[in-house]
């Protein structure tokens, strides 16, 4: 019994080693095998198309995703207005679509939708986060402030544009505060 169960696993070793030989035969000499990780996707959050695209270059990288791959996920993910736009750009939609051109085409859409009334606004309407302490929440209402500061070439209005931005950022962060130093701020306030 042990020595004809033996030459039958003998003969399926035989025939498995010759089916590999045949595999290996069709394969083009010096064809590197290499596996797309396609599980990775899961890894990369939906988005807005404001958001880095670090994401998904990182988790590229390590599913050796080509080009072409990374448009069709990141297409996948996007929602709300950026599949609005990017349905509305059907140069983005061709077969000749790259990767660069779609990063840049949002990267434009970006500096587009950042205006100075966005940017304004974002500092009109900043409020301290649970777990902000006021310095953090005061440096996020300063860099907020910096980016609604008109650029000239004139010293005296460049002068007026920064005192503007100064004052609404203390407007901003006193209104903003919140817990104790927010309430002591508001009995102050004019």
């Amino acid at each position: 019994m042990f020595a004809m169960t033996h030459v039958r696993l003998q003969a399926q070793l035989a025939e498995s080693k010759a089916e590999i030989q045949k595999l290996r035969e069709r394969m083009p000499m010096g064809t590197p095998t290499v596996h797309k990780d396609l599980s990775l996707i899961s890894l990369v959050p939906k988005c807005s198309g404001l958001e880095s695209a670090v994401p998904l270059e990182d988790s590229a990288q390590i599913g050796r995703w080509e080009q072409a791959d990374k448009l069709r996920i990141d297409v996948l993910k996007l929602t709300d207005s950026a599949k609005m736009f990017y349905n509305a750009c059907p140069e983005l939609h061709g077969q000749n679509a790259t990767w660069e051109e779609f990063k840049r085409a949002f990267r434009k859409r970006v500096t587009e939708v950042h205006s100075d009334q966005y940017n304004f606004m974002k500092l009109q309407t900043a409020r301290q986060g649970k777990d902000e302490s006021p310095q953090e929440f005061a440096d996020r209402c300063r860099g907020l402030a910096q980016k609604i500061i008109v650029k000239t070439d004139y010293p005296v209005a460049q002068r007026i544009h920064r005192e503007n931005a100064e004052r609404m950022l203390l407007a901003s962060f006193v209104a903003g505060l919140s817990g104790v130093p927010g309430r002591q701020g508001g009995y102050f306030a004019p």
